[in-house]
């Protein structure tokens, strides 16, 4: 029996008709840039996502970047990010020319630490030399960051709060998206994510209507009223309509899908948790989209071998954390050391997780782990 990690055929075959249909229009038409799917799209992912305002990108890095760019934050400034995550929500700060400052995570969650940013947010505004400007929590593997206690952080600091869910889109937090605390909620049309496309994508949703105007603007080109009076310095970042399409069916379904990945999460962690070193814990009232379901184990490259052996894969997220890699380690970090993220980084492995894994496979799957991880 082949497992796979993520299966993305079993989804398009489910949604194959609606697939092709939306893509012979687009063809039809030839709207391939901001066509129509592209703003049928936008209504129904704001709907989605409880916000006024959703604008598709070209990736889920740019989406990051726009509000830093629309805000004017640039040399100079800081925002404060966790290191436990992948590159781009750090490259997005460093495109700008401000200094990203790593923050230390939750050890059992995985999200960024509310005590480790307050006290770097402290030490910054001592220091004075760079000017405290934006945070920015990510959702990671699908868990909904602390909100309400970053948001109160934020607010009392007066920087601005980017929910970066590119693994988290539709976790929700007592019923209510990230955005509800937060300034702005990005997210990533990855392949692999959750709500993903067949190319790269990705959204911003705000509620802010000023805001809004003006990323819109900087997605295309600093775009003005003229065709050709540009009054930004922007960049071309815009979701093609092609994408859009595709997108269209996969947001009906994923609701559901949503509801199957935490089932299935459900019975990984009953079946798991006296087997292994840890399995996910989740803050109280979130609802997680497991984007990934990572547990940890001591020694996560032979687990990996011997699982492999069995026709089970895995992975890695993240061995290397991003404060240690060759083109960020210069920056700074809070404290002398971000304990907890090299701590669970050597530890982390991530199991098979999509909301078309069948219970067949779910008990192939626990069955081995159960064995390997004694």
């Amino acid at each position: 029996m082949s497992i796979k990690f993520i299966d993305l055929n079993s989804q398009q075959l489910r949604l194959k008709d609606e697939i092709d249909d939306g893509i012979q229009s687009v063809l039809k038409h030839g709207q391939y840039i901001l066509g129509p799917e592209v703003r049928k799209f936008e209504k129904n992912l704001a709907k989605f996502g409880k916000s006024k305002h959703a604008l598709g990108c070209a990736n889920g890095t740019d989406a990051i970047l726009l509000p830093l760019l629309a805000w004017e934050i640039g040399p100079g400034d800081a925002v404060f990010c966790p290191s436990f995550t992948y590159c781009a929500t750090a490259e997005a700060i460093a495109r700008t020319g401000a200094r990203q400052i790593f923050i230390d995570i939750n050890r059992r969650k995985y999200n960024i630490g509310p005590e480790s940013l307050e006290r770097e947010i402290r030490e910054a505004k001592k220091n004075k030399k760079l000017i405290p400007r934006a945070v920015i929590a990510v959702d990671l593997f699908g868990q909904s960051a602390n909100y309400p206690i970053l948001s109160a952080i934020a607010k009392s600091y007066d920087l601005k709060l980017i929910a970066d869910s590119a693994q988290g889109f539709g976790t929700t937090l007592k019923g209510k998206h990230p955005l509800h605390w937060a300034d702005i909620t990005t997210t990533s049309f990855f392949p692999a994510k959750p709500l993903g496309c067949y190319g790269d994508g990705g959204a911003i949703l705000t509620n802010d209507d000023n805001l809004a105007i003006r990323i819109e603007s900087l997605r295309f080109h600093g775009k003005g009223t003229e065709k050709y009076d540009n009054t930004h310095v922007g960049i071309n970042s815009r979701l093609d309509t092609l994408q859009a399409a595709i997108l269209l069916p996969k947001l009906k379904i994923f609701p559901e899908e949503i509801k199957v990945r935490n089932l299935i999460a459900r019975r990984y962690i009953d079946s798991l948790k006296d087997h292994v070193l840890h399995v996910p814990e989740i803050l109280e009232g979130v609802i997680s989209t497991w984007a990934q379901f990572t547990i940890e184990v001591s020694d996560p490259e032979v687990f990996s071998g011997k699982l492999k052996e069995k026709g089970i894969p895995t992975a890695r997220y993240y061995p290397k954390p991003v404060h240690q890699q060759s083109a960020y380690s210069h920056y700074p970090i809070e404290g002398k050391n971000l304990l907890n993220t090299e701590d669970c980084s050597n530890q982390t492995i991530s199991l098979p997780m999509h909301p078309y894994l069948e219970e067949s496979t779910q008990d192939k799957i626990i069955e081995i782990v159960q064995k390997v991880a004694r």
